[in-house]
């Protein structure tokens, strides 16, 4: 069977020919575009990242395609229903990295709260040991509103309470049986905006909940809030974010996703033909065309809050399995 790899990482390609004996199989750093799609021609599997966008006319053009493994949670990249009616399955991977998500979301809350960034900044660029503008403030105490309590949620509510905060929680499936436990409550979703001085989002992109945080919602929150998205960078209208930070509404926001992101990274492969150092450049200006960049309240980082080693390896597990049922017939984790 002909398996073919885009968006590999590290040493997943030693990794994935030896968990795959007796297949062809090919691995590529590069995303699955129109341009390099006749590295999947007459694949059997194509398995993808977040970054390559499997749509119609792709799926199309892969004449002998018959599963899609695709190495994320998330499958907005992928036109799964047009797979559907041409008989091609498609599996994701539904749970890795959930400590690893909950970890960073309080990585990026810390980082706002005690100025970590702008400390470290002001000694590098001018060896400034003043701290009048460095002052933060203690997590313990404060309410933190988490939308969203799949894995990755009830570990960041699980985080929360080792910081003594109070956790009101909205999601569409309450497990009041976790909220027992671990001593909080399920609101409705205009009092967690409400309520929370700190609002952390870890709900699935879905079209429903595209630009979950709008405008309206804003005005709906506690003067001061800090947002923080590890999640879909659609959930947030950047507009209305934009908007709430210069109005004050929001004091702070960290994103480690972005809406359009995908477009921004395109933006910069299109200066693929210029040496490394003159990319890292452009893509510094390219970054920087982005009102939210010069904010300094927000902290952006890069689409990484689910790379550790431990998720990477939960990833190419998970993954493996997901090809392995296919070929037997079992399939598992299918897309729906």
């Amino acid at each position: 069977m002909k398996i073919v790899f885009f968006e590999v990482f590290n040493n997943e390609e030693k990794i994935l020919k030896e968990l795959l004996p007796n297949n062809e199989v090919f691995c590529f750093e590069e995303k699955l575009n129109e341009e390099n799609i006749d590295k999947a021609k007459d694949a059997d599997v194509v398995s993808v990242f977040i970054n390559s966008k499997l749509d119609k006319n792709i799926i199309d053009n892969l004449n002998n395609l018959k599963f899609i493994a695709t190495r994320s949670t998330g499958f907005d990249h992928i036109d799964y229903k047009y797979a559907e009616s041409k008989e091609i399955k498609v599996s994701n991977v539904p749970a890795y990295g959930s400590y690893t998500v909950a970890e960073f979301a309080f990585a990026l809350l810390l980082n706002l709260s005690r100025k970590i960034y702008d400390a470290y900044n002001n000694l590098k660029e001018g060896a400034d040991f003043n701290i009048s503008s460095l002052q933060g403030f203690d997590l313990h105490g404060k309410v933190i509103g988490v939308i969203g309590t799949g894995k990755i949620g009830k570990n960041v509510i699980k985080i929360a309470k080792g910081f003594n905060m109070k956790v009101v929680a909205y999601d569409l499936y309450s497990d009041l049986d976790f909220a027992k436990e671990n001593d909080f409550e399920y609101k409705d979703l205009d009092e967690v905006f409400s309520s929370s001085d700190i609002i952390t989002l870890h709900a699935p992109y879905t079209k429903e909940n595209y630009h979950f945080i709008n405008k309206e919602s804003i005005t709906k929150m506690k003067k001061g809030v800090y947002i923080i998205n590890t999640a879909r960078g659609e959930l947030i209208d950047t507009d209305a974010l934009i908007w709430g930070l210069e109005e004050k509404i929001i004091a702070g926001a960290g994103l480690d996703v972005l809406e359009g992101e995908r477009e921004l990274k395109e933006e910069f492969e299109i200066l693929s033909d210029i040496s490394k150092s003159e990319k890292v450049k452009d893509y510094k200006i390219l970054l920087e065309d982005h009102v939210l960049i010069d904010m300094p309240n927000v902290i952006i980082t890069p689409h990484i809050a689910f790379y550790s080693k431990e998720a990477e390896n939960d990833i190419v597990k998970t993954t493996i399995e997901n090809i392995k049922s296919f070929m037997s017939g079992n399939l598992q984790n299918l897309v729906k």
